[in-house]
């Protein structure tokens, strides 16, 4: 029966300039007992969380922060089925697939959902907590025998189950492949014709391309088709949606509908709506991000996701967060607000590519969002206002821009780099710092941080330059649905205290529509033509969806927008009315 973990973060932990406190200050040290250690073997500190009696001194006088302890309000009564190292994080309990079912994975980065995916499919062996052993499939079955689980992991240990897996990180495919997209795909052993048609599916023509050339969201839609010709038996999709576009989103809605029917697969994403339009089952990952993460029993989608913002699983009587997560309908921006500057038409011509924005302009203490299909001029628009794109625009704001790919060429911890564009006082802590949750990596390395970290940063790189209009390009990417969330209400706030205006570019529909007042909506042909047009929030998302055919509800319990099945009652009612987005 586990009472606490005690985790280390190997990084942020330099016994080498503390003088060691975490040991000489531990009470247990009074007893000749060592619950705090130096590991000479490991040349680690390490803790010992049978002798740990949770005091949490070491928490408070490590002078880095290095060291997290959870105790449990009630034993935990299970091992755990993976922990990656000496005081590192751990996983209890596995998602399973269901035969001819659509299962979806949500929780917080940081969690284990994809440490969990690559046990399922044998890449990570489980040592059940024992750090320097590995057991086999056939350990797992013990802990699972009488569970739903059971039969895959017998099917597994025998070799009887074919295994189709999408990875995470997309983008460092041009690192392991290189040449022509039309050659790599004809070295697979896949079926290349199935390739060639679900990529026609996306709608993009990459095949004359190198791969290194590809866009991201080409380098998904490419990773995704490989996947899903694979003639497998179950099939897994690590954040499918990433570098997606909101129309792209849709699309892969009805591409997995079609090339999963009656198969078995398992998605991990951080897009709500796209989990609940997909997904039959879901499974809730919680806990402590980089801590511990335990995984749910199988949930309906619905009450999965509801459960999620809720905080508490009822089926199970788990409260796992102290709040819920509510959905409160953005404040349209107010006539009477100072304009702070106003968009002439204007048209822009970059090589074969022409761009034309009709006339708008910004009110003082406002967010508008940008959406839109990929290529065709959001980020180029973006580009024109912060003066990296030259144009007759003759702006007389200051403008901070945080770009849509974060490339960051320093050498030293996050708070030096922070500092060196502005000096971090107790401001930027309140309003910046502490609000993105950045307090626990400021000593970490720039070039050591997760995906989500890195968003992060830029995006309080962005905020700490005083200006009067600040842009973010796809400042969601990598975030998980909680700081997605979180992310709102600081930047409401940010502009409330500091009476600031956002342009946000983002393809999550959820995270748009609840942080803009109002929409500018990009049109036209991809690549060739954009048109970019300003409208109210609900009008400008309804003009969106229309071109797709796509309608949305308010869910009754939370408020989160819902996509309608596709010709369901209330999908022909909106229609007939002419609401696609009736949240």
């Amino acid at each position: 029966m586990k009472k606490r973990i005690a985790v280390i973060d190997r990084e942020l932990c330099r016994f080498d300039k503390c003088n060691l406190v975490c040991i000489s200050k531990c009470p247990i040290a009074a007893n000749n007992k060592k619950a705090v250690y130096f590991n000479e073997e490991k040349n680690i500190v390490a803790i010992d969380e049978d002798l740990c009696i949770g005091c949490g001194i070491c928490i408070k006088v490590c002078p880095f922060d290095a060291i997290r302890i959870v105790n449990f309000p009630k034993p935990l009564d299970q091992k755990p089925i993976h922990r990656f190292g000496i005081n590192g994080f751990e996983l209890y309990n596995l998602p399973f697939p269901i035969e001819n079912k659509i299962v979806g994975i949500i929780g917080p980065n940081g969690i284990g959902k994809t440490s969990s995916l690559k046990i399922l499919i044998g890449e990570i062996k489980p040592n059940f907590g024992e750090i320097d052993k590995e057991y086999e499939i056939s350990d797992l079955i013990k802990i699972f025998r009488g569970k739903e689980i059971q039969n895959y992991l017998e099917k597994l240990k025998e070799n009887k189950v074919r295994l189709s897996y999408k990875p995470q990180r997309v983008d460092l495919i041009p690192k392991l492949l290189k040449g022509k997209v039309k050659d790599i795909i004809d070295s697979l052993k896949e079926d290349k014709e199935k390739i060639f048609l679900i990529l026609n599916e996306f709608g993009i023509s990459i095949l004359e391309k190198n791969i290194e050339n590809l866009s991201g969201g080409e380098l998904q839609a490419l990773a995704i088709s490989i996947s899903l010709a694979k003639n497998a038996d179950f099939y897994y999709f690590d954040e499918p949606t990433t570098f997606l576009d909101i129309s792209q989103r849709f699309n892969l809605i009805n591409i997995f509908r079609r090339h999963l029917k009656d198969k078995s697969s398992i998605i991990v994403d951080h897009d709500i709506a796209f989990l609940d339009a997909l997904c039959d089952y879901i499974h809730i990952f919680y806990g402590m991000p980089s801590v511990y993460g335990i995984v749910s029993n199988l949930l309906s989608a619905r009450v999965g996701i509801n459960n999620f913002f809720e905080g508490y699983i009822k089926e199970e009587n788990i409260k796992f967060r102290d709040f819920e997560i509510k959905f409160e309908k953005t404040q349209q921006i107010q006539p009477k607000n100072e304009i702070l500057i106003k968009i002439e038409n204007f048209e822009k011509k970059l090589d074969s590519f022409k761009l034309f924005v009709e006339s708008f302009e910004i009110r003082k203490k406002e967010i508008i969002g940008v959406i839109g299909a990929n290529a065709l001029g959001k980020t180029t628009f973006a580009k024109i206002l912060a003066k990296e794109i030259e144009s007759n625009l003759n702006l007389s704001i200051s403008i901070s821009y945080k770009p849509q790919f974060i490339n960051i060429d320093f050498d030293g911890s996050v708070e030096e780099y922070l500092n060196s564009i502005k000096k971090i006082g107790e401001n930027e802590i309140k309003e910046i710092i502490f609000p993105l949750n950045l307090q626990r990596i400021l000593l970490k390395n720039i070039k050591n941080l997760s995906g989500g970290e890195m968003q992060r940063v830029a995006i309080a790189a962005c905020l700490l330059k005083d200006s009067d209009l600040y842009i973010l390009d796809e400042p969601s990417a990598f975030l998980d649905i909680e700081e997605r969330i979180s992310l709102i209400k600081n930047l409401k706030d940010f502009i409330e205290n500091r009476e600031k205006s956002f342009l946000v570019i983002d393809h999550d529909l959820t995270f748009i529509s609840y942080i803009s007042h109002r929409i500018l909506l990009f049109k036209g042909n991809p690549g060739t033509f954009g048109k970019a047009k300003i409208y109210e929030l609900k009008d400008g998302i309804n003009e969106f969806l229309k071109e797709f055919q796509i309608t949305f509800r308010k869910d009754k319990e939370t408020n989160r927008p819902r996509i309608n099945k596709f010709d369901s009652k209330i999908d022909r009612e909106q229609k007939e009315k002419g609401i696609y987005f009736d949240v």
